[in-house]
């Protein structure tokens, strides 16, 4: 497979792909890896974080589960959202060298959220789209339930259309020398045994 451009990626291109990931019947555990190089792999792996960590969400709010596993729970948050900031920085830092011999010119502003984070924000918008869907189709619910969860979905499609339009603005501005973006380093401390107090004190 053939290094993409960050050229090939628009809000539309994302959507699809994202929405074909959670319909696919065993999504992400039993799915195919689709992309093996290039910044779709990141995107793919994005996704597949951002699924687990939605799973280990929900489970780590059950009421009536063992403390023991809420632990087991909480340190799969952990872990994926370390993974899920490793793949928005990998996607950045292969936007940007594509970006590298683009000089941006003096008027251009600098973004503060980067590409890959804004990639990353509609990853979780599709899947807040996806479960609210669900929502609406439930039959052990009140109509009030379903008629709540329709005007939800309804705020979420439009939210998802402003951050694509932001994307794809970002992207062309920043081919164009229009815009720039740097990548700010996440350092998750509560991560590494070096720099959590509570860690390193037990060690």
């Amino acid at each position: 497979m053939t290094e993409s451009s960050f050229q090939e990626i628009d809000g539309r291109k994302l959507r699809d792909f994202f929405h074909g990931c959670l319909q696919q019947t065993g999504w992400p555990e039993r799915a195919e890896v689709r992309f093996d190089q290039g910044i779709w792999k990141f995107i793919e792996q994005n996704h597949t974080f951002n699924t687990i960590l939605w799973r280990q969400e929900d489970l780590a709010r059950r009421l009536q589960a063992p403390a023991e596993e809420i632990v087991a729970n909480k340190r799969a948050i952990d872990r994926h959202n370390q993974l899920r900031n490793d793949s928005i920085e990998q996607m950045d830092r292969l936007i940007l060298a594509q970006l590298a011999d683009i000089k941006p010119v003096p008027q251009a502003w600098h973004n503060s959220e980067t590409a890959g984070a804004i990639i990353d924000r509609l990853s979780i918008l599709s899947l807040k789209v996806h479960h609210m869907g669900l929502q609406i189709e439930r039959g052990d619910v009140t109509d009030e339930h379903r008629l709540q969860s329709r005007e939800k979905h309804t705020q979420l499609l439009y939210q998802q259309e402003d951050l694509e339009r932001c994307l794809d603005r970002l992207l062309s501005a920043c081919a164009a020398g229009q815009a720039f973006f740097k990548i700010y380093r996440q350092h998750k401390m509560y991560n590494d045994p070096r720099f959590n107090p509570l860690i390193h004190a037990s060690c």
